[in-house]
């Protein structure tokens, strides 16, 4: 007979939380159910109210009595909601003045990736699009349950990372992983089936990078280019270079922001243990398709400044971040883009991550026994094969990071620049990232993309 999974092995608290867990998922359920049976004027209703409320709870500051600010301080508003309420990557370069090119790449295993590309200068013109530009090629890629709208959704151009690369004279693509916004296709499943959401970190190691690189070289007819990922962007990274020796001569530096490779864990104990005691829990609470798809629902009921307010309290309680250097305008116009869909199993293959605390590729065994006591141990990405320079900029606030377990299973020629008090998500939209993050990507990729 097989094993019952959980029962023996967690505590009345972590049972606890199981049964809560699914309390909430059933209720938010009906309350998603219930708000695609509604007609638009409800919804409206719903977020005005919820705005009416945000304001009795919250009053707004009286206004500056210059009129001068007052414009100021309306046009920065403006600005802001045409960034938060703008509907797609290209929409948002619009707001700068760049033009977008979109490409598709088809993976070895069926899936189609849409990729972005900012080949030219603002009021530069390209004469034939889908050719060659004789710049040197920056690649960039997203985080977890992100698209490449993240990079762009920035209220200054000189704190957007891709815009100040074209300006640089860089040819600047982004990436997608399957299943996010731009890549929700596949040749051998749709979207609404199990099948199509059957990857983790392994696919996206051995499919999707792999094969964008070989796009983006395609078109550039460029000998390599540079690598710019943030956060499970440079997992993929870590993960690809190490089982592509054949990668690491088309990807003349990987520069690694807000890296990820074996986070500790999380900063709720409850939520923790019960992960690392069942990382396949996640499963029962979520399914084995898309997760948190109501995310979408959430943003289009409720008032901006709640979602935010919601947003901050999640990170907060799940790594401890206090998001103190990005501003109430920069989040409100970013976390509107911060999601985009994924797999439930690539956030139970970091969930193992966390309970082996070893970046290993994806453990198909579903039992519950403790890591120390199976009868073998899952492969690990071999990064210290990795021959491509790595330059590491981390926050020293992150709780994500322990640069030291970092730097013990990366090559000796990683380089790493710690960014003191900056935490995760700072190091892709803080205030001050002009002066703290991107001069040190210049240098990089100055030093590196011409050799």
């Amino acid at each position: 007979m097989p094993p019952v999974p959980l029962i023996g092995r967690l505590s009345l608290r972590e049972y606890t939380a199981i049964v809560a867990g699914f309390t909430l998922l059933a209720f938010e359920s009906l309350i998603r159910i219930a708000t695609l049976a509604m007609p638009t004027p409800i919804i409206a209703w719903f977020h005005d109210y919820s705005r009416a409320v945000f304001h009795m709870v919250r009053p707004p500051s009286p206004r500056p009595p210059s009129k001068t600010l007052v414009e100021v301080e309306h046009e920065n508003a403006k600005h802001v909601e045409r960034i938060r309420t703008a509907t797609s990557f290209t929409e948002l370069c619009a707001i700068y003045g760049y033009e977008v090119e979109e490409h598709v790449v088809h993976t070895k295993d069926g899936y189609l990736l849409g990729l972005h590309r900012l080949p030219c200068r603002r009021g530069e013109k390209k004469a034939l699009p889908g050719t060659p530009s004789r710049k040197p090629v920056v690649y960039l890629h997203h985080g977890l349950l992100m698209n490449s709208e993240g990079w762009v959704c920035l209220t200054t151009a000189e704190r957007c990372i891709p815009f100040v690369l074209v300006e640089a004279g860089y040819d600047v693509w982004l990436g997608n992983n399957r299943g996010n916004k731009y890549s929700r296709k596949c040749l051998h499943a749709g979207p609404n089936t199990r099948r199509f959401w059957n990857f983790s970190i392994d696919e996206f190691c051995l499919y999707d990078i792999p094969d964008s690189v070989a796009h983006v070289l395609r078109v550039t007819r460029r000998p390599s280019l540079s690598y710019v990922g943030f956060s499970q962007g440079t997992a993929q990274a870590f993960a690809a270079l190490s089982t592509h020796p054949e990668l690491n001569h088309l990807v003349n530096v990987f520069i690694a922001l807000a890296p990820a490779m074996s986070p500790a864990g999380l900063a709720t104990p409850v939520v923790d243990a019960l992960m690392k005691a069942s990382p396949t829990l996640m499963y029962l609470l979520f399914g084995r398709k898309s997760i948190l798809s109501s995310v979408v629902m959430w943003q289009s009921i409720l008032y901006p400044p709640i979602f935010t307010s919601i947003i901050d309290l999640a990170v907060n309680m799940l790594f401890s971040w206090e998001s103190r250097n990005i501003t109430a305008p920069q989040k409100l116009a970013a976390y509107a883009h911060l999601f985009s869909h994924g797999s439930v199993k690539a956030v139970v293959h970091w969930f193992q991550i966390m309970r082996n605390g070893a970046f290993q590729l994806y453990d198909d065994d579903v039992q519950v026994g403790h890591p120390s006591k199976r009868a073998y141990h899952p492969i690990k990405f071999p990064t210290r094969n990795i021959a491509t320079p790595i330059v590491l900029l981390y926050g020293q606030q992150d709780s994500l990071v322990d640069i030291d377990t970092m730097l013990a299973e990366l090559p000796e020629h990683t380089i790493a620049t710690g960014l003191p008090k900056y935490e995760h998500i700072d190091v892709l939209w803080g205030d001050n990232i002009h002066n703290d993050v991107i001069p040190h990507v210049l240098e990089a990729l100055e030093k590196h993309s011409s050799e």
